[in-house]
């Protein structure tokens, strides 16, 4: 049986070639993939072939936002059958490690990530992968939407990281995907208001559309008098977004830093230390797709709205540089068994 994938042998070139499938063995699974989410990374990946110390050497498969149906099942597999609709949690740990048994899985040293090199990701008809990654899905749910509780988790990570509570007053900077699913989590959670800011738009119209008040991103100046939250979800990854956020944050305030500029960031720490701000960075997620598919199952998070385009597997070049060519995009879904 063909397993056609979408391979990139160098960066920005895209193949779609036959590429091996094994059979299961242990506790792993075949997963026919019906869905796989661009994001961010997988484009950087394919213009530039790099993110920070992930560089990539060699042939790549990119993709990890992704979901599917079990097709095979290895001899162990205990919680998953054949037939099974499943949201795929991108990131394998090796279990043992003393963040893994801690319950930090996420930051094993040893974490086998879809598409982060060396590893191979989820462009591909067919894919095996340890059934303890796989989360069953409702019918009502789609494939798409169970991709996307790859970039929710990351909104939920956010909001747990910044420690939000019900009567909460949010800002969100940057209505990218995670953004707007960020925001979402943060009004499921409780919040008693949440405000989304960017440069584009197109994305505050998307924000505005899913009932969130939305603001210009530079039209409020920091400073006295503009303290108006509680909650800070940097999600932009512009250079002066996270140090102009923290001076709307009250005394007290959580800030949980999603974006990652690509420099580094100078902060006033001595005049915001009077403000006991609390900063946490979010690297990924931990103990999220429950949460994450609940969200959606029960209508509390719409995803819908973000996926403004699709793509066959032979367009995934198309694909993956949709935001340069198309800047009123959201979020492209590849389709690859059509």
């Amino acid at each position: 049986m063909p397993n056609l994938a979408a391979v990139m042998p160098e960066f920005g070139t895209i193949e779609v070639r036959d590429v091996p499938l094994s059979e299961p063995t242990g506790r792993d699974v075949v997963v026919n993939v019906k869905a796989v989410g661009v994001c961010g990374s997988d484009t950087a990946y394919y213009t530039v072939g790099y993110i920070g110390d992930w560089v990539v050497d060699g042939p790549i498969i990119l993709g990890h936002e992704t979901a599917g149906q079990v097709v095979a099942i290895g001899p162990d597999v205990e919680s998953i059958a054949v037939g099974d609709r499943v949201a795929i949690e991108p990131g394998t740990p090796c279990r043992d490690c003393e963040d893994c048994l801690a319950g930090r899985y996420h930051l094993c040293a040893d974490l086998e990530f879809l598409a982060t090199p060396p590893y191979d990701g989820a462009l591909v008809q067919n894919l095996v992968i340890d059934e303890r990654n796989l989360f069953v899905i409702p019918d009502s749910m789609s494939y798409e939407a169970a991709a996307l509780c790859e970039p929710l988790s990351v909104g939920i990570w956010a909001c747990r990281r910044a420690g939000l509570q019900p009567g909460d007053r949010v800002r969100v900077t940057g209505a990218g995907p995670v953004g707007i699913l960020a925001a979402q989590v943060a009004r499921a959670l409780g919040a008693a208001d949440v405000v989304v800011s960017d440069i584009s738009d197109f994305r505050l119209g998307i924000a505005a559309d899913l009932g969130f008040q939305t603001e210009k991103a530079g039209e409020v100046e920091p400073g006295p008098g503009h303290e108006d939250a509680d909650v800070l979800l940097e999600c932009s990854g512009a250079p002066d977004a996270l140090a102009t956020g923290l001076w709307r944050l009250r005394n007290g305030g959580r800030a949980a830093m999603v974006g990652l500029p690509k420099q580094d960031v100078s902060l006033p720490l001595s005049r915001l230390n009077v403000k006991e701000i609390t900063l946490s960075l979010v690297n990924r997620y931990a103990h999220t797709w429950p949460t994450a598919i609940a969200l959606v199952a029960s209508g509390r998070v719409d995803v819908g709205p973000l996926v403004t385009h699709r793509f066959a597997l032979e367009e995934t070049a198309d694909a993956l540089t949709l935001a340069s060519r198309i800047p009123d995009s959201m979020k492209a879904i590849i389709l690859p068994n059509g």
